[in-house]
């Protein structure tokens, strides 16, 4: 009760309204009967309830195959509430876009604040976009159930069934200069690549945008298709924001609109958590043509946004104006990417990282579990465990490769190195995991690195020794990782994103480097202190 007297008085209205009705979606909190009273054109026979029920009646008519080839993944009504509750705009004529549709969940939560927030007498018209015949007849008989509600509530509804490919019609309707665009659009798009030479890539191509999954399709697509001035909210992965093969949509879009919220999830398993979704995912708000200004950054754990909090950031902690790259950070509360205290490129620094080069499974013919003479070793995440080389190793996986014209062309010389691994678990305490592989403990005139590490060098050689401790501590600090994961939301650390990261001077790396070698075993705390002290 507590929790919800605190909601309950909240002075903003609007996050008072979408935190109750999430939470009394979710079974979180139930209200007292004068409460009920208070709050009953909102909650009164709340249909989200139902929706949810043929949400997870019509997932399990799916074929498997057919649904992972589609990318399809339907939203809970908790998220449907959430994302509908963020548009600010509610003129007397709202033309409403569902591209993607699935039953129609999105379409429903938005209807729900359609009817509590539009004036009487305005009209929605929605155009909902699927292609799945099973979820087709789910969402015709929603539709016509949404018409009836709202004749009753004195408002006007056309809703308009579309079984027919998104990006193709999308695509035509924009070559055909369509009069009326729309003025809020609602999406949560399916999740696959796009193949290079596909009608799909070409289509986008045609009307200039250039990227390489659906998701980023449909959003670009329907951002294209909003009228200026019009709101887009939209549930995607969260892999868009960093990245090279990104880097031409982040451009197009960033030109096109402003970034009004953005909100992550604590958790990645739970947003979609029936589907057995690991995705991490984001929800945006947009707005086209509008001047860019601050931005709002929310979270919350899960789906239930019972920890829901949110703060304000200037848009050049999201989107640092001397980045050409165009990363959007999404900053932790109390840490702004914009504030990060470290300057130089990789580049600057002559020095360089690199995906490990032995793709294991391409040499398995010459694998060794056991070191011999005619051998080098092969180096894996497992064998720096516990922050300190075990080579050889028992494991599934080979301790050597057999040193042959073959192999070679693969191996680099010994030397100093620091590596980290490429990929690490959401919610490991770190991001970064660095390590220093040292050639005194280990003495080979070359090495194989596998293809799960990133490896920093010079040119293709070692580095020197105090450089490699300096880097491992530096990426091993908080701040490092607390920045790391502003822009990336994988679980991958892929040497582009190192590349993207910025270092201290050489002149503060050899001086951590001292530092680490006379303080080995140092804990986090006095890592950080020594980044904070030697990077001041």
């Amino acid at each position: 009760m507590k929790l919800f007297a605190r909601l309950y008085t909240s002075n903003s209205l609007r996050r008072r309204g979408r935190l109750i009705s999430c939470l009394l979606i979710s079974g979180v909190i139930t209200l007292p009967h004068e409460a009920i009273a208070d709050y009953n054109t909102h909650m009164s026979n709340h249909p989200s309830l139902e929706i949810d029920q043929k949400r997870r009646e019509a997932s399990a008519q799916l074929d498997p195959v057919e649904r992972s080839k589609l990318g399809q993944y339907m939203t809970p009504s908790s998220v449907a509430s959430f994302m509908a509750s963020l548009f600010r705009r509610w003129p007397n004529e709202v033309r409403l876009l569902d591209p993607g549709a699935g039953i129609g969940s999105l379409t429903d939560a938005y209807f729900e604040q359609f009817q509590q927030r539009s004036p009487q007498g305005a009209f929605l018209s929605v155009a909902a976009y699927e292609i799945d015949q099973t979820l087709l007849g789910y969402l015709r008989q929603h539709l016509k159930a949404l018409e009836g509600r709202a004749r009753a509530a004195g408002r006007q509804f056309s809703g308009e069934t579309i079984p027919r490919d998104f990006i193709a019609e999308g695509v035509t309707s924009l070559g055909l200069g369509m009069r009326e665009r729309f003025t809020h659009s609602i999406l949560n798009p399916p999740y696959k690549k796009i193949a290079v030479g596909s009608q799909h890539r070409k289509l986008l191509s045609s009307v200039g945008i250039e990227t390489v999954n659906l998701y980023a399709a449909f959003l670009a697509l329907t951002i294209a298709l909003t009228e200026e001035g019009g709101e887009i909210v939209a549930i995607v992965p969260r892999s868009f924001c960093n990245g090279t093969y990104f880097q031409p949509f982040r451009i197009w879009i960033l030109d096109r609109v402003a970034i009004k919220q953005i909100h992550v999830f604590g958790s990645r398993k739970k947003t979609f958590q029936e589907d057995a979704v690991l995705q991490e995912n984001v929800i945006v708000h947009l707005v086209r043509g509008e001047t860019q200004g601050g931005v709002t950054v929310s979270s919350s754990n899960d789906p239930t946004f019972a920890d829901y909090s949110e703060w304000r950031v200037p848009f050049e902690a999201i989107v640092q104006s001397t980045d050409a790259d165009k990363f959007i950070h999404i900053p932790q509360k109390g840490f702004e990417a914009s504030a990060f205290p470290f300057t130089h490129s990789l580049e600057e620094l002559g020095l360089e990282v690199a995906t490990g080069p032995v793709v294991d499974f391409r040499v398995r013919e010459y694998w060794q579990q056991d070191p011999a003479s005619n051998s080098i070793p092969l180096l894996y995440a497992h064998h720096f465990a516990g922050g300190t080389l075990t080579w050889p190793r028992e494991h599934k996986k080979p301790n050597a490769l057999a040193l042959n014209e073959n192999t070679r062309k693969w191996l680099i010389p010994g030397g100093y190195y620091c590596i980290t691994r490429r990929f690490t678990a959401k919610e490991e305490r770190r991001r970064l995991v660095a390590y220093v592989f040292d050639p005194t403990q280990l003495r080979s005139k070359l090495l194989g690195f596998e293809n799960h590490l990133n490896v920093f060098h010079i040119a293709k050689s070692g580095l020197s020794e105090e450089i490699a401790y300096g880097l491992a501590v530096f990426l091993n600090s908080t701040v490092v990782d607390k920045y790391f994961r502003s822009f990336s939301g994988h679980t991958q650390v892929n040497a582009t994103d190192l590349r993207a990261l910025r270092y201290p001077s050489l002149a503060t790396l050899v001086a951590l480097g001292k530092w680490a070698i006379t303080n080995r075993g140092a804990s986090q705390e006095q890592i950080d202190q020594a980044v904070s002290t030697y990077g001041s």
